[in-house]
């Protein structure tokens, strides 16, 4: 992945929000719970071709998803049960993000759903290297963080200009590359394990 590699780069922003959120007692819990929230906000903001709605929700959900892990390491209160809420939480917000994209007018369903299967498998692969006892792995070129960047990347410029590009919108040309690099990325994912086996 390349974006989950700057974690360390990103702390320093990061932290001050941490501590305000700690100071108002906010919860890692109900951090995931309000990035569930905005996923399907911005689900229904693509379906309704409400664009500049689909992406704010996005951001929101990336800014709660960075926010539940961070709070819970700063708060020492990293739990298995926290942590299989986020991971459910997760795929749920790519189902409803994904959908709505493809639901609605900004991109065809058979790349809408290539798409979200490339996204689905690379993530199960991930958590299933831990459940064979190999431990979580989430090496390959494409991660939830560089997904979302690439959907808020779409989201604004489709703001700024709705030219199509070979017939395509940029949503369904981001769609896309999630289907092919998705799957790029199970695939490394699944060699990795396997090796390990």
């Amino acid at each position: 992945m390349t974006l989950d590699s700057y974690r360390e780069q990103v702390k320093p922003i990061i932290d001050p929000v941490v501590a305000t959120c700690i100071r108002m007692k906010i919860t890692p819990d109900s951090c995931t719970v309000l990035s569930l929230i905005a996923a399907a906000g911005a689900g229904i903001g693509f379906y309704f071709y409400e664009i500049g709605i689909g992406t704010a929700c996005i951001l929101l959900n990336a800014i709660f998803d960075a926010l539940d892990g961070s709070i819970a390491r700063a708060m020492d209160i990293q739990s298995l049960k926290g942590d299989f809420l986020d991971h459910t939480v997760d795929r749920y917000a790519d189902i409803f993000m994904i959908c709505g994209i493809f639901a609605g007018p900004l991109c065809p369903w058979q790349i809408g759903v290539f798409g979200l299967t490339g996204v689905l498998m690379a993530s199960y692969l991930g958590t299933q290297a831990q459940a064979v006892g190999i431990g979580r792995f989430y090496g390959g070129f494409l991660g939830r963080a560089d997904r979302l960047i690439l959907l808020i990347g779409a989201g604004v410029a489709s703001i700024i200009s709705s030219a199509l590009i070979i017939g395509l919108s940029l949503f369904a040309w981001v769609l896309l590359i999630f289907g092919i690099f998705g799957h790029i990325t199970a695939a490394q994912r699944f060699w990795h394990v396997w090796k390990q086996l």
